[in-house]
């Protein structure tokens, strides 16, 4: 089976990647071709590798080169594409137009990386046209539905799954090491200097309440490279200021196995906490800076979790509401096996029709004339899925002139969001 997957940053590629595996009906041979869209948050080979997940090939495109693939290579059984709501939509009217007059085509397939906490209307709608909607839980499937049914828009692509990297051992309390508490960082939540200090002196303060426990920073990334969402102020560097004590590490790697050695999960509201939540890991997401749609904390309102750096440092330990657990996709239960078995029978049955419809978007030029237009053009696309006129032909250029541009666009445009852009709105504050 022949599977590809176009994703726009590293944990969008590691959900895209998983996911196909999870889903193709016949995942004990799969050929997985992996298209990276060039980006402000195209990953580093370190990032890559970090995630962990191997495609027979792999190769960095924009949006019109993939589209171009499309048309001209063998079509492929099954399409993730593992992007942002405006990078769906616009993919959607690209391969509508580029599958006009074919036959065949794959299976379309889009979704979200974690909790959907924040613009849910319009990220769905960004989405819908795709086979498969997946929905990470429950909770998720009947609010996708519910978006699809209100605005008249077909809601039966919506597939409850679950997060496809769950999984790891149980926990039991018994690792042979000191007690090892981690704070899962995110790249843009808190987003102010002030809030992050806060919280980086919490967990510094927490390793010097506690010496006789291993206290570690699990980081996304390095200075220099971006996941889905920018950093400017990363952990790193707020620590080069900080005294820290023996007992507190900050790490890097797959968050898997970073939870082999957790026994006690801290977050503000990271995905990671589900993935604690699977394996049964004490789990706790901070309420020290409220509890705020800003934050994404109120996702797990209900869910015996919230808590503070006060109560832990004071010796709480969360206990995990079941109900709230079970609805949330986390398959706790032993059920995580069976969690993608819709989305493969769905699958099947679309590969085995003659021919699969058009690709049919909510989002028109008729639906949303004045709101459409604007997410193709990003990706030089017109209203009707054609590449627009003087649209960049990047594959005419040399290859190799064309990667140092990139390159060096690249890092200039890193640059200016953690060094220029912060000192800029500092100065706005004096």
């Amino acid at each position: 089976m022949r599977v590809a997957v176009l994703a726009d940053s590293d944990t969008r590629w590691k959900w895209g990647a998983l996911t196909a595996s999870r889903i193709s009906p016949d995942n004990s041979d799969i050929h997985l071709d992996g298209y990276l869209l060039r980006g402000r948050a195209t990953p580093t080979a370190r990032q890559l590798q970090e995630v962990g997940v191997k495609a027979d090939s792999l190769r960095e495109v924009t949006a019109l080169e993939f589209l171009r693939a499309m048309g001209q290579e063998e079509p492929y059984d099954i399409l993730v594409l593992a992007l942002v709501g405006g990078g769906v939509q616009a993919m959607l009217h690209g391969l509508g137009h580029v599958w006009e007059d074919q036959a065949l085509r794959p299976v379309v397939v889009t979704g979200y990386v974690g909790v959907v906490y924040e613009k849910l209307a319009d990220g769905l709608l960004l989405r819908h046209g795709a086979d498969l909607v997946l929905a990470n839980s429950r909770q998720d499937a009947d609010r996708f539905k519910a978006v699809y049914d209100g605005v008249g828009a077909d809601s039966s692509s919506v597939t409850e799954v679950a997060l496809p990297f769950l999984g790891g051992s149980t926990y039991t309390g018994e690792h042979g090491h000191p007690y090892t508490v981690v704070f899962a960082a995110q790249p843009s939540v808190p987003e102010s200097r002030k809030d992050r200090t806060y919280l980086l002196d919490r967990l510094v303060q927490h390793a010097r309440l506690h010496p006789e426990r291993e206290v570690l920073l699990k980081l996304r990334s390095k200075p220099g490279e971006h996941t889905t969402h920018i950093e400017e102020l990363p952990y790193q560097k707020l620590a080069q200021r900080a005294d820290l004590p023996p007992n507190f590490k900050l790490v890097y790697g797959h968050m898997g196995e970073v939870l082999d050695r957790t026994d006690l999960l801290v977050t503000v509201s990271s995905t990671a906490a589900l993935e604690s939540l699977h394996r049964s890991i004490p789990t706790v997401v901070l309420s020290d800076l409220g509890v705020r749609e800003a934050l994404g904390n109120h996702h797990f309102v209900g869910s015996g979790c919230l808590a503070s750096w006060e109560q832990l440092d004071a010796g709480h330990k969360p206990v995990p509401d079941a109900e709230w657990v079970a609805r949330q996709g986390v398959a706790a239960d032993g059920s995580y096996e069976t969690a993608f078995d819709a989305a493969r029978d769905r699958i099947d049955r679309l590969l085995g029709s003659s021919k699969l419809p058009p690709l049919a978007p909510y989002y028109t030029p008729m639906t949303a004339p004045g709101y459409l237009p604007g997410i193709l053009a990003r990706h030089h696309l017109g209203p009707d899925g054609v590449p627009l006129p003087g649209a960049p032909a990047a594959d005419k250029e040399p290859g190799a002139v064309r990667q140092i541009v990139r390159r060096a666009a690249r890092g200039a445009y890193r640059h200016g969001v953690q060094r220029v852009a912060p000192v800029i709105r500092r100065m706005g504050e004096l």
